[in-house]
């Protein structure tokens, strides 16, 4: 799946394709040129609470209010609640920035969300498309005036946030005012609560290493650290749900819960709702005790209030990592000498290196995540010729053949599952209202993933049923061979993702191709499905054996179709000629690519015997997976689409002969 963190440098225009409903085709976009403005049957009503917020907005003498789309924890994914940016706007894509002052409002998305806001958006609110902060802060500059504050909740705001923010305001007599009750919570009057059924926390019982293990793990980390950290706040909420081995339904396809997590040499504390808070967590927790492995238990609201009282000790230094920390708990540590920072936590680089045991556990759940996704593939090559399903359908069946493998707790994300122009928009999902007939004239993008109490999936698969069009199968070829030249290179241990990314999009480059999205990112067991700091982007960490990142070069042509192939690898060593720790990418999904839109006259010979390779060792893991659960059919599908390619020829053509399968160790992965 795309990380949400990069923008898509592609200027989307409206989908013109076919709905399935009974309803007439409306314009699906609003116009506010006319008089009265036109508004899709889609378009939020947000009148009210703009007028209502804009009455709180006066006693606090602001002349505008920054509303980020994040929580507290500055999540990617957020529960209902925490749906400020969407309450206010009536948008409801993942990213974005809202402003409102007295006279106007204005919303910053980028371009994979443009279209999604003209439809949601009424007329209430500007779209703006450049959605650096500085264009944000010039907006402002021109909208309210000199000696203005503007009001942000510091709850939402990341150091950085905040910091850019004073920066491009600091020369124009405009400053921030931090004001810790949110403003919309006031106004959101049915703002959803934390449902009953997610107040379950659960020991994750799959994990080799016991939560005091890892707490004495990182602890040695603070010990060994020479600025001598007193104490580490935990923000993100995957730190705390690692640290403890535990998991909970706080967030959609994430497995978190609300927390908060203040560590010491010598105590622990964690916050949390106490309405979790049942006897078997505390004896789970040993919170019953007193000592360096007893768990003290405090209400999540407290962490503020509780940091003050710490930080008010004297010699105290807390360490934070700055990426996930809040403003709110970063403005309170002080004076400076009091903090310690770094980019990311000890646990969240500790998080990124897999050990054995979740090495192998991850790497069985690809395999049958594998299982499901071949199912949906098969299944769509028998039905699309009578035209019948749709990329709605199509997104409920993957999903469905997910939650009959083994260990499923349901997706990791949304599928996106997009056909013909819908695949130009690279986070397109379906709805009702959009969702397209699968016909075999059109390419057709499905990325999708699963969560599993042993891993976390994310996979994307192209495919075509008729016959592409030169470009398709060009553009297909040397995505594919963007991902083989990432897949297949050697690199000493410690190289950035960043300096490499360009393997992904050297053949697009070499005939005038590319893409505005990132080229991979990290994969947890059970967590969430972009988990930092793993990827090939600029702030994230060098990599190192046992990470598993993504690797999703893509092409996508507006308005018309759109190509991403995503395996998930895991950073394995390997034996070099000369030099010693050295790398390379296992890749540990294992479904095979559409064979029709592979031109092999395009491909290296380098290339060409990865590829085999990489289709021997689908047939060597998957097979056995298949004869286990009885899927015959698709165990044939799956031979029939991973026979040999034959080097000559210009299209994807396979040998006369059957593989001879080789039965390997286990852990004989490596494909070079």
């Amino acid at each position: 799946m795309l990380s949400c963190g990069w923008l898509l440098a592609l200027s989307l225009a409206a989908l013109t394709g076919r709905t399935t409903g009974a309803v007439a085709y409306e314009q699906t976009e609003r116009d506010c040129s006319l008089y009265p403005p036109y508004l899709p049957s889609t378009a939020v009503n947000t009148t009210l609470q703009l007028q209502e917020l804009r009455e709180r907005m006066l006693p606090l003498n602001i002349s505008a209010y920054i509303i980020p789309g994040t929580d507290a924890h500055l999540s990617e994914y957020i529960a209902p609640r925490d749906a400020r940016m969407a309450f206010m706007t009536g948008f409801t894509g993942s990213a974005g920035t809202a402003v409102v002052t007295q006279t106007k409002a204005a919303l910053w998305t980028d371009s994979r969300y443009w279209v999604q806001a003209e439809r949601q958006m009424d007329c209430n609110w500007e779209l703006e498309k450049d959605v650096s902060i500085r264009n944000v802060a010039e907006w402002l500059i021109s909208e309210v005036p000199s000696g203005s504050e503007i009001g942000f909740d510091p709850f939402l705001f990341s150091l950085k946030t905040q910091g850019d923010y004073g920066v491009n305001l600091e020369s124009s007599n405009r400053s921030l005012k931090s004001i810790p009750v949110n403003l919309v919570d006031q106004v959101w009057k049915d703002r959803p609560s934390i449902p009953p059924d997610n107040l379950t926390l659960l020991p994750d019982r799959v994990i080799q290493r016991s939560w005091q293990m890892k707490v004495e793990q990182i602890r040695n980390q603070m010990r060994d650290n020479p600025y001598k950290p007193t104490a580490l706040l935990l923000s993100a909420l995957d730190e705390t749900a690692w640290l403890f081995n535990l998991r909970g339904s706080d967030i959609p396809y994430n497995p978190f819960f609300y927390s908060y997590t203040l560590l010491t040499i010598d105590e622990i504390w964690l916050f949390l709702h106490t309405v979790r808070v049942t006897e078997e967590l505390k004896v789970y927790l040993n919170a019953s005790c007193e000592g360096p492995l007893c768990v003290q238990l405090k209400s999540y609201e407290s962490i503020l209030d509780h940091l003050k009282t710490y930080v008010a000790q004297p010699d105290i230094k807390v360490w934070i990592g700055t990426e996930y920390t809040n403003y709110a708990l970063y403005e309170v540590i002080t004076p400076a000498d009091k903090l310690m920072t770094s980019s990311y936590s000890p646990v969240l680089t500790t998080k990124a290196v897999k050990d054995e045991t979740e090495q192998r556990i991850l790497r069985e759940a690809h395999v049958r995540d594998a299982v499901a996704v071949i199912q949906l593939l098969m299944w769509l090559e028998k039905t699309v010729p009578k035209g019948k399903e749709t990329e709605l359908t199509a997104a409920e069946y993957v999903n469905m053949c997910r939650g009959k493998q083994k260990d499923s707790r349901g997706p990791s994300f949304e599928t996106i599952s997009a056909s013909g122009p819908n695949a130009a928009l690279a986070h397109y999902s379906p709805t009702e209202a959009t969702s397209r007939r699968l016909t075999v004239d059109e390419m057709y993008l499905v990325d999708s993933g699963g969560q599993y109490l042993d891993g976390t999936t994310d996979i994307t698969r192209t495919v075509h049923w008729g016959t592409p069009t030169a470009l398709q199968k060009e553009a297909f070829t040397r995505v594919l061979m963007g991902n083989i030249e990432i897949s297949r290179t050697i690199f000493p241990s410690g190289t950035r993702g960043v300096n490499m990314e360009m393997l992904g999009r050297r053949a697009l480059w070499e005939v005038g191709l590319n893409y505005g999205h990132g080229t991979g990112h990290g994969v947890g067991n059970y967590f969430g499905v972009h988990e930092w700091p793993v990827g090939f982007q600029g702030n994230n960490i060098p990599f190192r054996a046992g990470m598993f990142t993504s690797i999703e070069p893509g092409y996508y042509k507006e308005n018309d179709f759109g190509i991403r192939i995503e395996d998930v690898a895991v950073i394995i060593p390997v034996q070099t000629k000369y030099g010693q720790d050295y790398l390379t990418f296992d890749t540990v999904s294992l479904v095979p690519y559409d064979r029709k839109l592979i031109d092999t006259s395009l491909l290296s010979s380098e290339q060409l015997q990865w590829l085999n390779k990489y289709y021997k060792t689908i047939r060597r893991l998957l097979g056995p997976e298949l004869d286990k659960q009885g899927l015959n059919e698709e165990k044939d599908w799956m031979f029939r689409n991973t026979e040999p390619f034959m080097a000559s020829g210009s299209s994807a053509s396979v040998c006369s002969s059957s593989l001879t399968l080789i039965v390997l160790p286990v852990a004989l992965f490596h494909i070079v």
